[in-house]
């Protein structure tokens, strides 16, 4: 049975691939039968190619994605180095998955409430005294600076949960020790020894952050400049063309959005190669003092920022959403109804209920997948191919939707909440999957072999002896799927064919400008909803925890492995 799940998993992450690249490279060369295209020839690569403003439209890509990425990458470093030893760090810890929790959509929703010129930040100005006409604005600026910003402060969280692993890994306490007895301070010792093995370590997730950056959609729809868009935006407009004879021309899109994705990869590897390897002179100067060094203040304050600023934005919505009467600069509003919230209430059940359920069932199947693979792993000794985990990491969603959503033009019946629950799974899978792999690798299988010996089957083994040591791991990987299957616009939309609306695909259309009242509703429940399962998620792995290291009694025998495994019997 084990084969089969673990063959099942593969079929599940090549059988997309295949339609993907299909799905995008025929189209683009104009074969394309059901719509009447059985000759290929280039002219939409020509088409695209003249298309105006095209170049600013990938360098904004480039910008705003690899900017973005660079900037979440050098504070998540400065945070580390300041705090990774501190007796703060535990509560740093605990507060990563909250802020993590909080999806793109509402926290842009949220920052752009902060930041638009009739945002709160601009009436506190006015409330002091400070003039604000004419100031310049982050909200969709024509070079992608609030995009910018808002994208690397939503990912520090993410590089410092990735980094809390491979920091485990080095034993920094220890490398430090050693190099401050060769004369470096804590500063240079995290430069010159720590950086170039942490960084290699974190190159996966850095490139995750990279490709969703070049190619988000949702984010930039809300916070991105729109003249020109970005590329990534261009190709969905070209998507969402209603003449589908210009399907070919949103292909090419699609294709050179990957190309571009690519690229700005390439460019970090590069970087890190030319860093680490080509050029290491810095590593190896010795101690001397390293000048212009940055300030731990710093570090502090980008640890504030990134602390308090999702936590900044839930009261912004919680007011916007009451708020009937709020004009520009008061403070507060100045008359308060519930009238938004009874108009929305039908239409939220139903779209939380479609939310919920699609999530559920995606990430159930996801976890049951990944405990398969993990168990076939520790069982046989082989792993699942990295390229099944990096791909849907690493690859622009658009782009590899695009060839999914071609192939399915030759389904005669199609399913689309089948093809949403598959595709929600495909997404979230990795996120499972790595946050089940640690907890697997410390287990220790000496406790399967004794419970074997004492006449238990595998199934009971596993049933009664492994799982209740994993409960903990497995809450928190569910809980995680689910935050990632409720923040999925793009799959939603185009393997939905727009017939499935959830709480996500609204707040983006809302944000586009509706009323600010029912954006702020929407926007708020769908930044709530990750937190009320990230809540539950860690109340039940808590609990699950104390149930299992509960203090045995004197009637009982010890719980520690070697006791149970190597020593005497201790009553």
């Amino acid at each position: 049975m084990i084969h089969l799940a673990y063959l099942l998993v593969l079929i599940v992450f090549i059988t997309p691939l295949i339609p993907g690249v299909l799905g995008i490279l025929l189209p683009a060369v104009s074969w394309l039968p059901p719509l009447g295209y059985v000759t290929p020839h280039l002219g939409a690569f020509a088409t695209v190619a003249d298309w105006p403003n095209l170049v600013q439209s990938v360098l904004l890509s480039l910008f705003t994605g690899m900017g973005s990425s660079l900037l979440a990458l050098v504070a998540t470093f400065l945070i580390l180095r300041r705090f990774w030893l501190n007796p703060r760090w535990q509560k740093i810890e605990y507060a990563l998955s909250p802020m993590l929790a909080m999806p793109h959509v509402a926290f842009a929703i949220g920052f752009s409430f902060l930041l638009a010129p009739s945002g709160w930040l601009y009436r506190g100005f006015e409330a002091l005294g400070v003039n604000t006409a004419g100031s310049y604005s982050l909200i969709q600026d024509p070079y992608g600076i609030g995009l910018l910003l808002a994208l690397a402060i939503k990912e520090i969280p993410f590089l410092l949960i990735m980094s809390i692993s491979v920091l485990q890994q080095l034993n920094v306490h220890k490398q430090l020790a050693v190099a401050n007895g060769l004369g470096y301070d804590n500063k240079q010792a995290w430069l010159k020894v720590i950086l170039p093995q942490w960084l290699p370590k974190i190159r996966l997730p850095l490139f995750a952050v990279a490709a969703y950056g070049i190619s988000v959609v949702d984010v930039a729809l809300i916070l991105g400049p729109s003249r020109p868009t970005t590329l990534s935006v261009l190709v969905w407009q070209w998507f969402n063309d209603p003449d589908l004879a210009l399907m070919p021309r949103a292909a090419v899109g699609a294709l050179l959005l990957l190309t571009t994705t690519a690229f700005g990869l390439l460019v970090f590897r590069t970087l890190e190669w030319l860093g680490l390897k080509q050029c290491r002179q810095w590593q190896i100067t010795g101690a001397a003092t390293l000048r212009n060094s940055v300030k731990s203040k710093i570090s502090g304050s980008l640890l504030t920022l990134v602390t308090l600023l999702p936590f900044m934005l839930l009261p912004l919505l919680v007011i916007w959403s009451f708020a009937q009467r709020w004009r520009f600069p008061d403070l507060l509003p100045t008359r308060y109804s519930f009238r938004f919230w009874q108009q929305e209430l039908t239409p939220l059940v139903e779209l939380i209920g479609n939310s919920m359920m699609l999530a559920l069932l995606s990430c159930a199947v996801a976890l049951v997948m990944a405990i398969f693979c993990l168990e076939y792993r520790n069982k046989y000794l082989r792993g699942l191919p990295l390229w099944c985990i990096a791909i849907p990491l690493v690859a622009p969603q658009l782009s590899l939707l695009f060839g999914i959503q071609i192939s399915t033009y030759w389904l005669a019946n199609q399913q689309f909440v089948l093809w949403v629950i598959w595709s929600h799974t495909f997404f979230a899978f990795p996120y499972i999957y790595l946050a089940l792999d640690g907890p697997w690798r410390s287990y220790d299988s000496r406790l399967d072999q004794c419970a074997r010996s004492l006449g238990l089957t595998a199934w009971q083994t596993w049933w009664q002896v492994k799982r209740p040591m994993v409960m903990p791991a497995i809450w928190m990987a569910l809980t995680i799927g689910l935050s990632v299957s409720l923040a999925q616009y793009l799959p939603t939309q185009m393997l939905g064919a727009g017939r499935i609306s959830t709480i996500t695909t609204e707040a983006v259309a809302l944000a586009s400008g509706q009323d600010r009242r029912v954006t702020a509703i929407y926007g708020l429940l769908q930044g709530l909803l990750p937190f009320v399962v990230f809540s539950i998620g860690l109340t039940a792995s808590h609990f699950s925890s104390r149930f299992h290291s509960r203090k045995p009694s004197a009637q009982q025998r010890s719980t520690n492995t070697d006791d149970i495994i190597c020593g005497k019997p201790d009553y």
